[in-house]
């Protein structure tokens, strides 16, 4: 798994100083992921944290049997590695997409989906398809 300063470290100074003011705004804390996972894993409370929320909707149908608390605190202890893969794929998928809008290339990265538009609110790069900006959180206009 590569860090994310290995990750910024192909990005050029401009790049760079993007990349990581994004990235603290959507960078997931490893001791939240624990907490989360030891005193709400009943409720999958960890799983809507890290995004994975069929998981978290399973955990909140199958709450009432105790079993899905039983793998919370059993999960609390893989929360700081799977935090850290999360931090890690968000942090490749940011650098890709910019260094595609440097380039100008958007068929060379297959891995990411290209940024099409900046948001209106704050001016952040985006992903093609999402609803929302990940640095303010301000809705984007359909197309």
């Amino acid at each position: 798994m590569t860090t994310i300063p290995a990750i910024a470290g192909s990005l050029n100074d401009q790049q760079r100083v993007v990349f990581y003011a994004q990235m603290s705004a959507i960078q997931k804390d490893e001791v939240v992921g624990v907490l989360l996972a030891l005193f709400l894993g009943g409720f999958g409370a960890h799983h809507f944290y890290l995004r994975r929320n069929g998981l978290g909707i399973l955990y909140l149908l199958f709450f009432w049997t105790g079993i899905t608390a039983i793998l919370g605190v059993i999960e609390c202890f893989f929360m700081p590695g799977r935090v850290r893969q999360y931090n890690a794929e968000q942090a490749a998928l940011l650098a890709a997409s910019l260094q595609s809008v440097a380039t100008g290339t958007t068929a060379a990265v297959s891995s990411a989906p290209p940024v099409t538009v900046n948001c209106t609110s704050c001016g952040a790069p985006l992903v093609a398809g999402v609803r929302f900006c990940s640095r303010c959180g301000a809705p984007v206009p359909r197309n």
